[in-house]
């Protein structure tokens, strides 16, 4: 089956009404970068393939697993064993046949994260949050080619996302994780990402948070409204549609606590109030 013209008029449609004809036809010739498919990077794949966005590159390089059944886009008991990248491929594919899709079934470092970011207009965090060193060095490549970027993380039954445009804030200035630990750095990154952090007062079973083991507690709900809130702030940038709040600016919404938190931290983790929060982290999470 292929997608003819009049095809992708009709599938996408919907969208139409939010978006004008010629929005909808200005995002298929787009090109998205997401690294990591697991807990977002799946939702963020197949969110924006709905949306119309037709060219994508992607990168993962891990198999699923039982333990993603909870959270993941793509996890299956018959995906089980099977490589991330090529699962959520068949599934965007299953949505739209004609995308321009790119994979790449390692880890993105400073060796490809050029070729992975190849024209890319925009690029999609979907990595895992552990992975500090992956991170730093997309984000570093975006910044030094003026490549728009969205992080969202799904934290308890809601999400946070910072976005770093070009010309304003950094990712690597915003965090301040050049010369710290990896276990500071993940801090850092926590703690940079939700100041207001709405999460942590219905955290029932804090046992299940392990620095140490790399391992976290995580739910269906925060993966998802993190696709929605990403793919919101990436129709805005792609279309140049709206007020898009850029770090130090940032945003968390926790349907739990129904609160929506707007954030302002002037130099981010150096922010006064800022260092106070990640000193009291630093002891909480040791």
């Amino acid at each position: 089956m292929s997608t003819t013209t009049d095809h992708f008029t009709e599938a996408f449609s919907r969208n139409v009404g939010w978006l004008t004809p010629d929005e909808q036809r200005v995002l298929r010739t787009k090109r998205v970068a997401i690294a990591g498919l697991g807990g977002v990077g799946g939702s963020h794949l197949l969110t924006l393939t709905r949306l119309g966005v037709e060219r994508f590159t992607i990168a993962d390089p891990d198999i699923f697993e039982v333990v993603n059944l909870n959270r993941q886009a793509g996890a299956y008991v018959s995906t089980c064993g099977q490589r991330k990248v090529e699962v959520l491929a068949r599934m965007a594919r299953d949505i739209n046949p004609d995308l321009d899709l790119r994979t790449f079934d390692t880890e993105i470092d400073g060796g490809n994260v050029r070729a992975f970011l190849h024209d890319a207009d925009l690029y999609l965090d979907g990595l895992d949050y552990f992975a500090v060193a992956a991170r730093r060095a997309v984000f570093a490549a975006c910044a030094e080619r003026a490549i728009p970027s969205v992080t969202a993380a799904p934290l308890g039954m809601g999400a946070a996302m910072l976005v770093f445009l070009p010309g304003k804030m950094t990712f690597e200035t915003y965090f301040r994780l050049q010369g710290r630990t990896e276990h500071e750095q993940l801090v850092r990154f926590l703690v940079g990402l939700s100041p207001a952090m709405l999460q942590l007062r219905y955290l029932v079973y804090p046992q299940a948070v392990d620095f140490a083991r790399q391992r976290g507690p995580s739910t269906p709900m925060a993966c998802e409204i993190c696709a929605g809130m990403a793919a919101t702030q990436v129709l805005k940038i792609l279309l140049c549609r709206g007020k898009v709040l850029a770090a130090p600016w940032g945003q968390q919404f926790d349907p739990y606590r129904n609160r929506y938190a707007k954030t302002w931290r002037p130099w981010g983790n150096a922010n006064p109030l800022q260092r106070l929060v990640l000193a009291s982290a630093l002891r909480l999470l040791r």
